[in-house]
């Protein structure tokens, strides 16, 4: 089978190809499970100290930038930015609507009087609890590196009780649109005749709840937050939830606690993480242009 391959085989060994038959291939060592030794962005840990590296983790090979950081999803420029927009957005969305009485028949007569406000109020905190979803396993793969069963169970919980906020925000807007179509007084009875209602996502309601503690300790235990920023995160288990929920004291404070908790995270994530390459961005952009564009001229229905 050589005699197939005479100029490979007269080739000389160099490079890599040296390093490897030498046994000094200058790779981060292993741990004994056989998992590069990484920190949890994608940084190859140093083989002598065992800390990551916090350098690009490009090698040369054969003249080119090779990448040595595993791939992992939703990546750290989607979780890193999602960790910074998602509470933002969460808390220019409670601190709108933050004058008006927090239960459901204040709340359609805040829209029934400035509508636009309202809209905006509701429409920045769904959006901000979306973008939680790649903030969330972001964390938990971070949490995973060390301590996986935590990150397996605060993170599913959490998103469990994510799914939950959106629906109900997908009732809010119902809710309002039974003002535009009928007015204040029979809107609020539907409101109030249907508001314990039973639907699936009941189930998933608690979940959010003790998601979040779960994930908090997990932080904690693998290192990832400190002990302040970990209570600060467990403590958006007083969050409100269901159906026109308003800004209560509580609501304030849980969203500036995780502000406090991912802001920091996220900038953390975007600085360690690769830096996205010119085609990567010239796909996004044009798949955000594409998106714009079927907003606002796509078929509606």
């Amino acid at each position: 089978m050589t005699d197939d391959l005479p100029s490979r085989a007269a080739a000389p060994v160099t490079g890599r190809a040296a390093e490897r038959a030498s046994g000094h291939t200058g790779e981060p060592a292993s741990e004994p499970s056989g998992r590069p030794a990484d920190d949890p962005v994608g940084h190859p840990a140093d083989h002598r100290t065992g800390h990551p590296v916090t350098g690009p983790a490009v090698e040369p090979v054969a003249g080119r930038a090779h990448r040595t950081e595993p791939f992992w999803f939703p990546g750290p420029w989607v979780g890193g930015i999602a960790m910074i927009l998602g509470p933002l957005l969460m808390s220019a969305g409670v601190l709108l609507r933050v004058r008006y009485h927090y239960f459901f028949p204040q709340q359609l007569a805040a829209y029934d009087a400035e509508p636009g406000l309202m809209v905006a109020a509701y429409s920045l905190f769904v959006a901000g609890n979306v973008l939680m979803w790649p903030a969330v396993l972001t964390l938990a793969r971070l949490i995973g590196v060390t301590r996986p069963g935590w990150a397996v169970w605060g993170g599913t919980l959490v998103m469990f009780g994510l799914f939950t906020r959106t629906f109900h925000g997908g009732i809010d807007h119902l809710a309002f649109q039974l003002v535009d179509l009928h007015g204040l007084e029979p809107a609020t009875r539907a409101v109030a005749g249907s508001y314990a209602a039973w639907h699936v996502f009941r189930f998933p309601a608690v979940t959010i709840v003790t998601g979040w503690v779960v994930l908090a300790v997990g932080a904690y235990r693998s290192g990832v937050l400190g002990p302040v920023r970990s209570v600060a995160l467990g403590a958006m288990w007083i969050l409100a939830l269901g159906t026109l929920k308003g800004t209560e004291p509580q609501s304030l404070a849980a969203l500036a606690c995780l502000c406090v908790a991912f802001l920091p995270l996220g900038v953390r994530v975007l600085r360690e993480g690769p830096r996205p390459t010119g085609r990567i961005l010239a796909w996004t952009a044009l798949a955000v242009a594409l998106t714009l564009v079927l907003v606002f001229f796509g078929p509606e229905g």
